[in-house]
């Protein structure tokens, strides 16, 4: 195979991996910019721009409010410009630039001239329509799909359901399907046997003897480890093979629209309580960061879950749009709860801060999210084994 052969099937991915992912990203994206914009257009501030990513416009229009829409060529995100996010207008260009206040019919359609709560309600409305997005996005699939009930009463076999992208699982070449009979050489029937074994062997290499299409393989890989609390209290480590159990057979019973709303609204708040605690555990130790993950690898997500269906790939879209909200709450500069964290301080004080506070307070913001990104990006370049593959391009 020539060279060109060999990258062209490497780069795959970009087709498998990189279409779901932004089509993902484009739809939440849009949610989330939609719900700054209607509220804003609510309270009659004048939108300038909405653009579905950054960088140069690769195509646009203008509706009849004087509003740009567009798609621009960095995929990655998206904003909302509104008029008047400072006290003054910037005119000319280069020497002539200069700043001028406002008129009176500017200022009644300025962001900057709205009232806090109208402020905060604008800003607030990004991250709440995500969390509703996934309310109905649950409850679509609870009307149309169903709610998922197994048949019988018998603990779930050790058979494997999911494989988290990176894991030991994953590592090992377990796939969804298979039955894992023996671990080293220790039968297993159920799926509370492998969670005893596997937990029991942080950080070692075990055998696997698996059952994949009526045949028999042998495969080995090593667990992971992460820090959890036995049956004493006491803190151990515990290992990791990250699978998840199949559910084995179910039926589909679905739901009225006003039941299957009730439980998109549980669904979203369990996803919710989970991502907190995850986080908390991270800050009290017992779960690494090392499991974070970013773009690298919510495309590698998104493209198993497409594969899977659509309603596959709805589910996935709702956890995501929860992640995206409560991520945009966080009280942290140049996020929504950055913003929403001055306007509180705005409130009390009954001014708001001053230049130099939100400027600083921006800066730390910014250093913040590059060394987030950062930071997760490699994680996902550890666990994808991405170093291995582009080595295995030029060998």
């Amino acid at each position: 195979m020539d060279i060109l052969s060999l990258i062209l099937a490497k780069l795959s991915f970009v087709w498998e991996f990189g279409l779901p992912f932004l089509i993902a990203l484009s739809i939440l994206v849009f949610v989330h910019e939609l719900g700054h914009y209607m509220v804003a257009r609510w309270c009659n501030v004048k939108i300038e721009v909405f653009s579905i990513g950054f960088g140069p416009e690769l195509k646009g229009w203008d509706d009849t409010h004087g509003t740009r829409w567009k798609i621009s060529a960095i995929p990655l995100g998206g904003y909302v410009k509104m008029f008047g996010e400072s006290e003054t207008i910037l005119e000319g260009e280069g020497e002539d630039e200069h700043e001028r206040p406002m008129t009176p019919e500017e200022e009644a359609v300025s962001f900057h001239h709205k009232p806090l709560l109208q402020r905060a309600a604008v800003v607030f409305a990004g991250p709440f329509i995500n969390f509703l997005f996934a309310i109905f996005a649950f409850a679509a699939l609870f009307m149309t799909i169903g709610v998922p009930e197994a048949v019988s009463d018998k603990p779930p076999l050790a058979v494997v359901g999911n494989v988290s992208p990176g894991s030991a699982a994953d590592t090992g070449g377990l796939k969804a399907g298979d039955q894992i009979i023996q671990i080293d050489n220790k039968n297993v029937t159920y799926f509370t046997d492998l969670q005893r074994i596997i937990q029991g062997n942080p950080g070692k290499k075990i055998t696997l003897n698996v059952i994949r299409n009526g045949k028999y393989l042998v495969l080995t890989t090593t667990t992971g480890s992460r820090a959890g609390k036995n049956a004493a209290g006491e803190s151990v480590k515990q290992g990791l093979l990250g699978i998840s159990a199949h559910p084995g057979e179910v039926k589909y019973t679905r739901q009225n629209p006003i039941k299957a709303f009730g439980l998109g609204i549980e669904r979203t708040y369990a996803f919710t309580v989970r991502i907190l605690e995850y986080i908390k555990d991270i800050f009290v130790g017992k779960q690494s960061a090392d499991e974070l993950g970013g773009i690298l690898r919510i495309a590698q997500i998104s493209g198993q879950v497409a594969e899977l269906g659509i309603a596959s790939f709805v589910s996935f879209l709702a956890i995501l749009s929860v992640n995206l909200g409560l991520i945009n709450l966080f009280p942290i500069p140049l996020l929504d709860g950055g913003h929403l964290t001055f306007y509180a301080i705005e409130a009390i004080r009954g001014r708001p801060l001053g230049p130099k506070a939100q400027e600083y307070g921006f800066r730390f913001g910014l250093t913040f999210v590059v060394g987030l990104f950062l930071f997760v990006t490699w994680n996902d370049l550890v666990h994808l084994k991405f170093i291995e593959w582009i080595t295995g391009l030029f060998t």
